[in-house]
């Protein structure tokens, strides 16, 4: 018998934001997660709700990549800048 894994990334640009954004809505089927910053500015980000400067879970410098860690957290997930240029790349699947 033959396992066929029918798994679909979703590939999703986030524009920059001064103030909280979604980066990932809560997902409980999901089974992978990352972020590359392609911004010049930090990306803080928060497994939950309202990330900021000061309440994150992951602080990410410019042009820095993230991979979720097993098991996987599936809740939202809010980032916050500490500039408005570029975007975060994320992939879900």
């Amino acid at each position: 018998m033959t396992v066929q894994n029918k798994q679909t990334a979703t590939l999703t640009n986030v524009a920059a934001s001064a103030t909280s954004v979604v980066l990932f809505a809560a997902k409980s089927s999901a089974t992978a997660r990352t972020v590359y910053n392609d911004s010049t500015d930090t990306l803080y980000v928060k497994f939950g709700a309202t990330a900021s400067t000061t309440s994150f879970t992951v602080q990410m410098a410019s042009e820095t990549y993230f991979e979720f860690p097993q098991p996987l957290y599936g809740g939202l997930v809010h980032g916050i800048w500490s500039g408005t240029n570029g975007a975060a790349r994320v992939t879900e699947w």
